[in-house]
């Protein structure tokens, strides 16, 4: 439904709220377990006048984490930093979490160890998925 919205948003040229409609859908994947669909509509946002932001690649970083992909979480927190943008809190858990469910603990404590350097400070979800 979300990403049926996207489109004809962008097939009626409608620029403006763009953005804030592919990271609604984008969202709405996580919330119905999507994560290709996700994927899709962040490649689609890529290629369209918007740039993703932080909260677009959230979306689909918590989408990946939600389904236990954690090599696409990971992908995506890679793309945060080649973009130049700053993952925060939500970003990191996020990706934590991913690696947790996958059994790749150490990759989680590895994640948990950038955020400290990149002074975002880890909270209660980061600390509870590692125990």
């Amino acid at each position: 439904m979300a990403a049926s919205v996207v489109a004809v948003l962008r097939d009626a040229g409608c620029e403006g709220g763009a953005k804030f409609s592919y990271n609604a859908a984008i969202s709405a994947c996580e919330k119905g377990a999507e994560w290709r669909r996700a994927l899709s509509l962040l490649a689609d946002l890529r290629e369209s006048s918007q740039r993703p932001d932080v909260i677009s690649y959230n979306a689909a970083i918590s989408a990946c984490q939600g389904c236990g992909q954690w090599q696409q979480a990971l992908l995506l927190l890679s793309e945060i930093w080649e973009a130049s943008l700053e993952p925060d809190t939500i970003s990191y858990n996020a990706g934590i979490s991913a690696c947790e469910k996958g059994g790749e603990w150490q990759r989680a404590l590895s994640l948990l160890r950038r955020a400290r350097v990149a002074d975002v400070e880890p909270n209660l979800e980061s600390a509870t998925t590692l125990q």
